[in-house]
């Protein structure tokens, strides 16, 4: 038996939907488990790997070809459900992030590891009936890593990553500081993008909501002095760039109030990397340095003090 067909056999046996149990999903498992068309089942491993390697491991071993923008396709179709069933785990950075990954949970790798042995029966067994406890365990484990912050005095959770401690850190270090009595209007999580989204209050400002994903990672609106913090939390892509500005004004053109334009770091080292694609006429926020920021804006701030 073809070991496509056999790992769609093991996703059925342990119970994941029919959707799950397709030639990608399959293929995807594979990548993840390193076993190629001619490897043992108990050379199974559990590396690190991101979806660019699990496409690239399909089409070397498999020869099966998905192209670069069907990412989303394998995190929607595979890798969601298959951390939902905690039979992979991820590595908690941002999704957006070039640095984020899977990998096959331990319980998991050694049931793959055990497909052809003589207890493989008693295996998958074993699994199953420990499948809910150990389903808990990972949600309990992603939940006592949330990253807990108060938005417009209610509290939320962000999932954890690099981002996700910057957003925390525009919202409790920058806005108090920056932008006093200020109200969150919009920010994203990871996983959940529309954390926080006034819709009423965005459409009541001009906004045009339908362009969602021109939506920068955090807006702030302080009502007292008619402006707009547009901010950009940056761990690795994604600065206010001349095109970013665009974007959002394209968004905001029939917004009337005063714009700010906002790239936030973690960390100087951070800023110096992508430093080079800062649009003029904006503002840069190091959380590190929390009571500092750097202005590109030309002569606005010449003179004596």
């Amino acid at each position: 038996m073809d070991k496509i067909t056999k790992m769609k056999e093991l996703l059925a046996e342990i119970g994941l939907p029919a959707r799950q149990q397709s030639d990608l999903c399959a293929l995807t498992m594979l990548a993840m488990s390193a076993i190629k068309k001619k490897s043992s089942w108990n050379s199974a491993s559990n590396e690190w790997i991101n979806i660019h390697n699990v496409i690239q491991f399909i089409s070397n071993n498999y020869g099966i070809t998905y192209a670069e923008n069907s990412r989303e396709t394998f995190r929607k179709q595979a890798l969601h459900h298959f951390r939902t069933a905690a039979i992979i785990e991820d590595n908690g950075t941002a999704t957006n992030s070039p640095n984020y990954c899977y990998r096959l949970t331990a319980e998991f790798l050694n049931l793959i590891c055990s497909i052809n042995s003589s207890d493989f029966k008693n295996k998958i067994q074993k699994f199953k009936e420990n499948h809910e406890s150990l389903a808990e365990i990972y949600r309990s484990k992603k939940k006592l890593t949330k990253l807990p912050v108060k938005i417009n005095n209610k509290d939320f959770t962000f999932s954890t990553g690099a981002h996700n401690r910057l957003q925390k850190a525009i919202i409790e270090e920058f806005a108090p500081r920056f932008a006093p009595n200020s109200e969150c209007l919009y920010i994203g999580d990871t996983i959940k993008k529309d954390l926080v989204k006034e819709t009423d209050l965005l459409s009541k400002l001009g906004f045009d909501i339908t362009l969602h994903d021109k939506m920068p990672d955090v807006i702030l609106y302080r009502e007292d002095k008619d402006g707009l913090y547009f901010i950009e939390a940056v761990d690795s892509v994604g600065p206010m760039s001349s095109e970013r500005i665009r974007d959002i004004k394209e968004m905001t053109k029939n917004v009337k109030l005063g714009m700010i334009f906002i790239t936030a770091f973690l960390d100087f080292s951070k800023y110096k990397k992508i430093s080079n694609q800062l649009a003029w006429d904006t503002e840069v926020w190091i959380a590190e340095m929390p009571d500092h920021m750097i202005h590109l804006n030309g002569d606005k701030f010449l003179g004596p003090r």
